[in-house]
């Protein structure tokens, strides 16, 4: 499907996250006062995108037939919460972990380059 559940990422993302900032007019557009029934029957149900893209979030996914319906009233699959993130954390930082592991090996591999290099150099005596 093509799907990044990682809000912002990629060309297509969920658009209608389950989160009430996100799904309502940003205060700098509308300083109305929006009540819990103004937020629920105006904005809730819209079929538009969200107006305030969580950029970052992650959503909950695909069901168990791997399908992903984009809809606000669907918050098993499109609200942002801890728990979907956190897992993702670890695995960020277990690939940071790795890189840096990475890196190290190849400093060291070329500082070994360049000694045995060094070795081979003809050797000037400093004795007169």
């Amino acid at each position: 499907m093509g799907v990044s559940y990682l809000v912002g990422f990629g060309d297509k993302y969920p658009g209608r996250v389950h989160h009430r900032a996100a799904s309502t007019v940003a205060y700098k557009e509308d300083k109305a006062f929006i009540g819990c029934a103004q937020g629920f029957d105006v904005w809730f149900g819209r079929q538009k995108d969200n107006p305030n893209a969580l950029v970052g979030a992650i959503v909950g996914g695909p069901d168990a037939k791997d399908e992903f319906r984009d809809r606000r009233s669907n918050y098993m699959q499109t609200e942002a919460c801890t728990y979907n993130t956190a897992p993702v954390v670890g695995v960020f930082a277990k690939f940071r972990q790795l890189q840096q592991k990475q890196q190290k090996q190849q400093q060291q591999k070329q500082q070994k380059q360049q000694h045995l290099l060094q070795g081979l150099q003809p050797q000037t005596s400093s004795y007169k």
